[in-house]
């Protein structure tokens, strides 16, 4: 009787990790390369060209007296890795099938403190449209973080006027999805911190 209980529990044992290996790969898809996000960066729209690893996002900049807002900008290294590696001595490598073409991402954002309602403690989760196709070489992507119309809305636009005395430090969470060159769909997901503010406007 304890030999066949000890048969019953290795057989689940194995049905267990065949199960939880099965899993694993339908989260990961079908694709046989996977998209790898090296570096996640943002820009103030007020100053595009200085990327950073986390944002100061003004809600409002006063160019010329005018007061105006700036779409904040998102820039992503992206390269595909094959999941299979192949055995010591004869690592695969990619073919042009396995090269990956991302063509929209999404954005959410939430607050380290749970308080996460869209439009009163963080800004619209939004969808966008970028294309580039990736391979296993570094491949830069541009794209908005940070849309205009957020700012024009709760709970950013009450931010105006406060002078940086008040702030909203949220996660922004970007995920890209594509598919690789046979169709099979693909998606992968960063993390930048931004903290929305009036900052002081650059000089």
């Amino acid at each position: 009787m304890k030999e066949r209980l000890l048969q019953l529990a290795a057989a689940f044992g194995t049905g267990a990790i065949l199960l939880a290996t099965t899993s694993c790969g339908n989260v990961q898809g079908k694709a046989p390369s996977f998209l790898v996000i090296d570096s996640l960066a943002g820009a103030s729209g007020a100053v595009p060209g200085q990327y950073g690893g986390t944002l100061q996002a003004d809600v409002v900049t006063t160019v010329s007296g005018v007061a105006t807002r700036f779409e904040d900008l998102g820039q992503a290294q992206l390269r595909i890795v094959l999941k299979d590696q192949g055995a010591p001595g004869a690592t695969a490598s990619p073919s042009p099938l396995n090269a990956i073409t991302v063509n929209r991402y999404h954005v959410a954002y939430r607050r380290a403190d749970g308080r996460n309602v869209q439009g009163v403690d963080v800004p619209y989760d939004f969808d966008g449209a970028v294309t580039a196709t990736v391979t296993t070489s570094a491949t830069q992507l541009g794209f908005s973080l940070v849309r205009i119309q957020a700012k024009l809305e709760p709970p950013l636009r009450a931010l105006a006027s406060l002078g940086g005395s008040v702030a909203i430090s949220t996660i922004a969470d970007v995920t890209f999805y594509g598919h690789d060159q046979a169709g099979n769909e693909v998606s992968q997901t960063g993390s930048i911190s931004i903290t929305f503010a009036d900052w002081a406007d650059p000089s």
